[in-house]
């Protein structure tokens, strides 16, 4: 299953990971105004998001209700590898380095990511 997701995607499926069963006519109510999607391009992104196997729906006769089949941290875990990937081949030192010489890691960054070390650390030890 390809679950790679373009921007658009991301903005439709964040759409439905925060509130679903949604219509298209639901939808497009919700995005026009931040996106300016038509229907007929939000229609395109369901097809092209049900293909890959991220959303399903059922038909409630009048119209069809879109849900998620493909969860947040799925995606934001496949997403994160590939940027690692990317940009960084696959390394995630690589990343943290770059980010601690621009400074882009604030104080509260530092603790979180101390925390998940700690966490981690913790994880590999063995009575």
């Amino acid at each position: 299953m390809k679950t790679e997701l373009s921007d658009g995607e991301w903005v439709l499926m964040n759409q439905l990971w925060t509130e679903a069963p949604r219509t298209i006519t639901q939808l497009t109510a919700a995005l026009k105004e931040d996106a300016g999607w038509s229907k007929h391009t939000i229609i395109s992104m369901l097809s092209r998001l049900e293909a890959k196997g991220a959303v399903g729906y059922r038909d409630n006769g009048r119209a069809k209700a879109y849900f998620p089949v493909l969860q947040r941290s799925d995606a934001a875990r496949r997403e994160t590898r590939h940027f690692l990937d990317k940009v960084y081949g696959g390394r995630l030192g690589l990343m943290l380095n770059a980010m601690v010489d621009s400074k882009a890691l604030s104080q509260a960054d530092i603790e979180e990511l101390s925390a998940i070390l700690e966490k981690a650390k913790g994880g590999d030890e063995r009575a």
